[in-house]
């Protein structure tokens, strides 16, 4: 991480866990969704360890994400109602998913019809 990377000035959890806001010191301001913060974790139980590796999980539209924990000086773990916690979630790596969000979630969803997988049913492929 550069020092002219954006630095986050407010993280906050919002709608009972259900996203998290987080405001870059550029002024730009993103609301993610507690499930797409969830089927996008850093983690290596879902992003495996190459992208062969890399889990698409269903049923997760009602995750909540229950606290946010800082990691240094350059992230976050969240921990969600569905007992995940493993996911270190950098600023550089909230920026990037903040300003992708919506397309990122449009190929979730297709990820998900793909393999027979929905947003209100658990299961993973």
């Amino acid at each position: 991480m550069s020092t002219n990377d954006p630095w986050p000035t407010e993280i906050r959890r919002e709608d009972e866990g259900g996203s998290l806001v987080v405001v870059f010191d550029d002024g730009l301001r993103f609301r993610l969704s507690a499930e797409q913060l969830r089927v996008r974790s850093p983690s290596a139980e879902v992003r495996g360890h190459s992208e062969a590796e890399r889990k698409t999980l269903g049923g997760k539209r009602n995750v909540r994400i229950l606290t946010v924990s800082p990691v240094g000086n350059y992230a976050v773990r969240l921990d969600f109602d569905d007992g995940h916690s493993t996911g270190i979630y950098t600023w550089s790596g909230l920026y990037a998913l903040g300003a992708s969000a919506e397309e990122d979630f449009a190929l979730y969803l297709q990820e998900l019809a793909a393999k027979g997988l929905d947003r209100d049913r658990p299961g993973e492929a």
